[in-house]
């Protein structure tokens, strides 16, 4: 089949790269424009546009699907259209402009967290595992008859960028098989049941972790938000990032925010008990191991995050 494939971050360079790899024709790539990155904005391709444009896939850069870019897209001839992880809307005519529509690779187990950010608020509401499903992309926000899907157990330690990498590349494996069956005319699909549950998009307030809560609920949002777009609290009137913690039930509590030196960890306390602050980064200065940013503190008797 002719494929046009939309995307943009990291996650959907497997997809693209498995389908690149296959028999089916990538007429062009969609993805969004180049973004000024780092402290010195240097315009910067989206991961997918690196990849196309290094394999030699013809790419359209677009940041709204308008009636330019269906036109660009309906030129193509395209049999199929294959979207992972756009970062926009896909409405009218461009809906319809492929032959047999758009599929979409969520990477959640739907109708549960449909929407923006599944992996993260599936680590956030402690679910014991997610996955993976391709639907048929229709107006109604990830609501399509579901093609096929995988599952995976969430690990207890595992943050959502681990998650998203590892369900990245199986879920690549998935996509290309729904593709390959739509191809030989024996895909088949289902309506989705359940409950729908929504995973708006995180905002810098979802990451600011919330230590009256009991340790597992506290470590879990932070597991969440890292490392987008990234775990924080404040401790007198600086931001401090958390990078990384660990659970520490074998220490003795402390009050909901407390900082204490224990062994060499530094524990912050919860409503259950203690999280360990593993590696941190001060306001202004790098990211470095917990104990070292308390040892460069003037002050520590005391000391709270809030």
């Amino acid at each position: 089949m002719r494929l046009v494939f939309a995307g943009t971050p990291s996650v959907a360079v497997p997809s693209l790269a498995r389908l690149a790899a296959g028999e089916h024709e990538i007429t062009a790539v969609l993805t969004r424009r180049d973004a000024e990155i780092g402290r010195k904005r240097v315009l910067t391709p989206s991961p997918v546009a690196a990849f196309a444009e290094a394999a030699g896939i013809p790419t359209i850069k677009a940041n709204r699907l308008d009636d330019e870019a269906t036109a660009q897209v309906a030129a193509l001839g395209p049999d199929l259209g294959v979207i992972v992880a756009y970062g926009g809307l896909l409405r009218e005519p461009l809906l319809s402009t492929p032959r047999l529509g758009w599929i979409n690779l969520h990477f959640s187990l739907l109708p549960r967290w449909r929407g923006a950010a599944p992996v993260q608020r599936a680590i956030m509401a402690g679910d014991p595992e997610t996955g993976a499903a391709v639907f048929q992309l229709v107006a109604e926000l990830d609501a399509g008859d579901v093609f096929g899907s995988i599952t995976r157990p969430i690990g207890t330690d595992e943050t959502s960028g681990n998650l998203l990498d590892a369900l990245a590349v199986d879920g690549a494996d998935l996509l290309a098989s729904v593709v390959d069956k739509l191809a030989a005319g024996t895909a088949t699909s289902a309506p989705q049941r359940g409950e729908v549950i929504l995973a708006p998009k995180l905002t810098l307030e979802d990451a600011r972790i919330d230590f009256s809560a009991p340790a597992n609920t506290a470590y879990s949002r932070l597991r969440a938000v890292t490392p987008e777009p990234g775990a924080f609290t404040v401790v007198g009137d600086a931001r401090l990032k958390i990078h990384e913690a660990a659970l520490a039930p074998d220490a003795a509590p402390l009050e909901p925010g407390r900082l204490a030196l224990d062994g060499g960890r530094v524990l912050v306390g919860t409503a259950t008990h203690p999280l360990e602050l593993v590696t941190v980064q001060p306001a202004g200065k790098r990211a470095m191991p917990a104990a070292d940013w308390w040892r460069g503190l003037s002050v520590t008797q005391g000391l709270v995050a809030e």
